[in-house]
């Protein structure tokens, strides 16, 4: 049990240092915005719409990596809803945007953005679409409604389901 303690004041300090390094009101505003984007997974629901939209001759992969990334998102909740880990709650923490619950592992936006990155940035032959992950756990972070180790287990389990779509899409195209 103490190091159950010691483990949550490290994590602590480190989103209090991550804060304080980097909670200014730009850094706040782009945050809050990629939040916004990473709600539900919507704004990379919407992306991938758009991708079936313009590119017919794939439209079905398309709408399968879509379905991955909600796949990928309803795989955090429910993660969130067996393992219960609270949100950040410090004084030395500022929770900067409102969360729809206050469930904190993993991290619902990390997940469906690593699986976002992983699946689309796939489709368009670019593995720099990784590149948008980092920023989007670094926001949670900046935000104060995440601790370290959420982000990571929620870009781990994005990459996890986007990989057994990636395999599911390969298997379908080989037929």
């Amino acid at each position: 049990m103490d190091e159950d303690r010691s483990a949550a004041r490290r994590e602590t300090a480190a989103l209090r240092g991550v804060q304080a390094a980097l909670a200014n009101p730009p850094v706040v505003r782009a945050a809050k915005a990629m939040s916004l984007f990473g709600e539900h997974s919507a704004g990379w629901c919407a992306l991938g719409a758009v991708g079936a939209l313009v590119d017919r001759e794939r439209r079905r992969e398309w709408l399968i990596a879509t379905a991955g990334v909600v796949g990928a998102h309803a795989a955090s909740i429910a993660v969130k809803r067996v393992v219960r880990r609270p949100r950040p709650d410090d004084p030395g923490v500022q929770v900067l945007v409102g969360t729809p619950s206050k469930l904190s592992f993993p991290s619902s936006h990390a997940t469906s953005t690593t699986a976002a990155a992983v699946l689309f940035g796939g489709l368009l032959g670019r593995r720099r679409a990784l590149a948008v992950v980092p920023p989007m756990m670094v926001s949670r972070l900046v935000l104060g409604v995440h601790y370290p180790t959420d982000v990571l287990a929620g870009s781990v389990l994005g990459a996890a389901v986007a990989g057994g779509v990636r395999r599911f899409m390969r298997r379908r195209a080989a037929k």
